[in-house]
């Protein structure tokens, strides 16, 4: 069974939040309703999501500040903008953060959707194209096959080392959100997967060592760094 796509809907409007969220369930997505942009942090942290719906003007935390602090934990992840503002700067700001798509209120719920599903499809097509073999110092990562190998020989990795290693070779020299790696891999951000990912990044220091120009470094109360030599994906 294929899993739904899931959307963190934050909107303070509670009718117009729960027929949202009621219209997008009908079309087959899943929706989390948040009523302010605090809750909706929250709920970030704690789930994983493939699409944002982000009303600007919400109490607590507004929808701009709320953008801002998940692109700093999932630069990627494709953001929609809600709002009754129709001023030039106010669409601008959206975008100078980041948005996807910017849509004006009173809006048509059918063409939502279509916004979302072309957004989706094109973020699936770039996923698609993503690399599948990394260069890593002198090492050679294939993500597909889950092999790291140097000098002729060859590490076959478990499923989580190699998604782990996938995750810090796209930030390479960059810090990996921790809260981001555990919602990717492990989809929950709880003490106890916490903890197993701070072993996982243990065995990969292990499976690097060969080359002392690649290190992985801790970033204190953010994450992780993977610290190599720069060299194109394949």
């Amino acid at each position: 069974m294929e899993e739904k796509q899931r959307i963190l809907l934050c909107e303070d409007d509670e009718n117009l939040g729960m027929l949202l969220r009621e219209y997008l369930q009908a079309k087959g997505y899943s929706a989390e309703l948040c009523p302010d942009g605090d809750v909706g942090y929250k709920t970030f942290v704690k789930e994983k999501f493939d699409i944002c719906v982000l009303d600007v003007m919400m109490p607590v935390k507004d929808g701009f500040t709320l953008a801002q602090e998940i692109r700093v934990m999932n630069p990627d992840i494709p953001i929609i903008f809600l709002t009754a503002k129709t001023l030039n700067e106010d669409i601008l700001e959206g975008f100078k953060i980041g948005a996807d798509d910017y849509i004006t209120k009173p809006f048509s719920m059918e063409v939502l959707v279509a916004r979302i599903e072309t957004i989706l499809r094109r973020v699936c097509g770039k996923k698609n194209k993503e690399n599948t073999l990394y260069k890593i110092g002198r090492f050679q990562f294939d993500t597909q096959k889950q092999v790291l190998s140097i000098d002729g020989e060859q590490t076959k990795l478990t499923t989580k080392e190699s998604e782990l290693l996938s995750l810090l070779c796209a930030h390479r020299n960059e810090i990996l959100q921790r809260d981001f790696a555990l919602k990717t891999v492990w989809t929950d951000d709880n003490y106890f997967n916490a903890r197993s990912m701070d072993v996982y990044i243990t065995k990969l220091r292990k499976h690097l060592k060969a080359d002392e120009t690649i290190e992985i470094i801790n970033i204190h109360g953010k994450g992780y760094k993977l610290i190599a030599p720069d060299s194109e994906a394949k």
